[in-house]
């Protein structure tokens, strides 16, 4: 009889896998981890976490609610750092500042996407004054960021002649403020293919004639949820014109930020109901954070991370 297989043989040293499955599943991870926990495992993940090639992209988006914002911003410049200038797409959530955007814009020259999410730290000075530091950027977006605007668009426009695809939701906006941006995107953006105006609530026809206008190669637009527009209007012309459209009244269920529309919103009937510079979105009671990931308090997060507080070169903690 042949004697029972070793039990070690059941098991894979991690230590063996190839350099590039062992960089694919550490990706997988995404920065906070690599940073805060996949870097102390060994010396080889140490040395390979440092490698400028895992770093050609950053996510940070949905942080969780653990973290504080210097600490964010902290290990996001350790990671825009080790990409040693050849960082292509970052995206960044909740904490980013004009002081952090411009250490992303002044160590990333080949940088092609930026992403921006509910960062009220980042003014309209803060993005015009990167716009000429970034030459290649070819994707922008800016989602609820409402101290962006007109200034920044204009200047994204004129420094970004490769730009090919803007994402543009942002807060309640009067029909002044509307008409600003999307003349800033019609007469300075001329080169888009893609359009996402998302929850721009008063987006008007003349609005978005000037934006077909100056944007003659537009190719997909959506414009769900912008309410004014009228279909016999400018609409009938973006249906003979462009060839991905979604109308105003198509479904968000496919959209990310979906839980920011009024009628996903108990109580609220129009988005004129909301104050949207004081309305805390974090804590309404949608069926979503019945979600283990939403309830993130659920958690003793001091006891779990304790051992993280022993090997904590970023100060972290």
């Amino acid at each position: 009889m042949d004697p029972p297989p070793d039990p070690a043989e059941d098991f894979r040293n991690w230590l063996e896998l190839p350099r590039d499955l062992t960089a694919s599943i550490l990706l997988r991870l995404g920065a906070i981890e690599i940073l805060t926990s996949a870097q102390w495992v060994c010396s080889p993940w140490r040395k390979l976490c440092n490698e400028p090639s895992m770093w050609l992209a950053i996510d940070m988006r949905k942080p969780g609610k653990h973290w504080k914002f210097p600490q964010l911003e902290k290990m996001c410049r350790e990671a825009v750092d080790r990409s040693c200038g050849q960082l292509v797409d970052i995206k960044v959530e909740d904490f980013g500042t004009d002081e952090l955007l411009r250490h992303i814009a002044d160590n990333s020259s080949q940088l092609k996407r930026l992403g921006l999410v509910r960062c009220r730290g980042i003014s309209d000075g803060g993005l015009s004054g990167v716009a000429a530091k970034l030459p290649l950027l070819e994707e922008l977006s800016i989602s609820y960021c409402c101290t962006v605007s007109k200034e920044a668009l204009e200047a994204v426009g004129r420094c970004c002649p490769r730009l090919k695809s803007l994402q543009f939701n942002n807060w309640f906006r009067v029909s002044k403020q509307c008409l600003e941006e999307a003349f800033a995107i019609a007469e300075n953006m001329s080169e888009l293919r893609c359009l996402n105006l998302v929850g721009t609530f008063l987006l008007t026809n003349d609005s978005l004639q000037a934006i077909l206008d100056g944007c003659p190669h537009l190719e997909s637009l959506d414009l769900r949820r912008c309410t004014v527009l009228s279909q016999a209007g400018t609409l009938g012309r973006c249906a003979e014109q462009i060839k991905n459209l979604r109308l105003p009244d198509d479904s968000i269920d496919d959209y990310e930020f979906k839980k920011y529309f009024f009628e996903n919103i108990p109580g609220l009937e129009s988005p004129l109901d909301i104050d949207f510079y004081d309305f805390d979105f974090d804590n309404i009671d949608f069926e979503v954070h019945n979600d283990l990931e939403e309830n993130e308090d659920f958690f003793d997060w001091d006891v779990l991370l304790e051992p993280f507080k022993q090997n904590d070169p970023y100060g972290l903690w």
